[in-house]
């Protein structure tokens, strides 16, 4: 599928937004750590009532589960083995990861069960039920694909929140894809989404400023996030970046860092980035080297790439036309 993330007025351009159905996390987003420091106030009635003032297991209950709702579960179990009051507490939490695992057997049909929708979201609440942020997003994205964005929307606030990055960024494009959108609310949630560090957040946030959608357009505003969310390891920004350097808008044009964030994009899959850093190769000479990325930009649905690939054929020696025909991708490990 082809990527087009540059913002622009017509089809013709290669800017566009992100897509929310893109959205959903496939497994490993960053999320934010935390940090608790003692407390000398006096615990609350669902707290341990024999522990020492100052000591961590003094932490009110109710407080502890809010600061871990957005935890995965190695960082549940880390935080379980502080003391037996934080294990207590947590407990909760942990039997949500148990039902958040199953709902994404459901939602994608592995671990030896079918797809079934409906028992994913019935796992999902589950989940949200007992206090975990990651099943509350979870199940509103099942919501929203069922068409039922309210209650998609109430899921991804809870979320958001309690901290949760991704429900934080859901809820801003949410807000954003409203009739009528509400982009003051959009851009406070995306922004503290960006700043827990989610680099989708800051990609809608570089887009927002870049086509002045909801904000006024702020070129050189929208290329720091870019670069951020592009440091950050988000395709997207990267291929963006090097549009950004090679025509020279929002940063001093630079063809040498234009190239050097499209094969960067390239090399994280960008089949767009991949099309044209084969173009570019080829335009060097390197033939070889432009087949191998013209070949990925195809099997991307970069069409175009396959007719560049036959013209380089018919330039190559016949040693080196076997070797590009004997050529085959290995399979993809992300």
């Amino acid at each position: 599928m082809k990527q087009r993330t540059w913002p622009g007025q017509s089809e013709s351009s290669r800017f566009t937004s992100l897509s929310f159905s893109k959205l959903q996390n496939n497994n490993k987003e960053k999320r934010s750590r935390f940090s608790i420091k003692p407390t000398t106030k006096p615990p609350s009635s669902s707290s341990p009532p024999h522990a020492a003032a100052g000591d961590f297991s003094t932490l009110p209950y109710d407080i502890l589960t809010k600061i871990a709702a957005p935890l995965s579960l190695p960082n549940l179990q880390a935080a379980s083995s502080v003391c037996r009051s934080w294990r207590d507490a947590l407990q909760p939490l942990r039997e949500a990861m148990l039902f958040l695992r199953w709902g994404k057997r459901f939602k994608h049909g592995k671990g030896g069960v079918k797809a079934n929708l409906e028992k994913a979201l019935d796992s999902f609440l589950k989940g949200a039920a007992r206090g975990s942020t990651l099943a509350m997003v979870d199940a509103g994205l099942c919501y929203w694909e069922k068409g039922e964005k309210e209650k998609a929307v109430g899921l991804y606030k809870r979320a958001a929140e309690l901290g949760d990055a991704v429900g934080q960024c859901n809820l801003g494009i949410s807000y954003l894809q409203a009739k009528p959108s509400n982009p003051k609310e959009a851009m406070r949630w995306l922004k503290q989404s960006a700043e827990n560090g989610y680099v989708r957040a800051q990609y809608q946030i570089a887009l927002c400023l870049h086509q002045g959608r909801v904000v006024q357009s702020n070129l050189l505003e929208a290329t720091k996030w870019y670069i951020r969310a592009a440091e950050g390891g988000y395709v997207r920004a990267m291929y963006n970046v090097s549009l950004c350097y090679s025509v020279g808008e929002g940063l001093p044009q630079n063809r040498k860092l234009a190239r050097r964030w499209m094969k960067r994009a390239a090399d994280h899959g960008h089949s767009k980035a991949q099309f044209e850093h084969g173009l570019a190769l080829f335009s060097e000479g390197a033939l070889l080297k432009a087949v191998m990325y013209l070949e990925l930009a195809e099997r991307g649905g970069e069409t175009g790439a396959g007719h560049v690939k036959e013209v380089i054929h018919q330039q190559l020696s016949a040693t080196s036309r076997d070797h590009a025909n004997n050529w085959r991708a290995l399979p993809a490990t992300r």
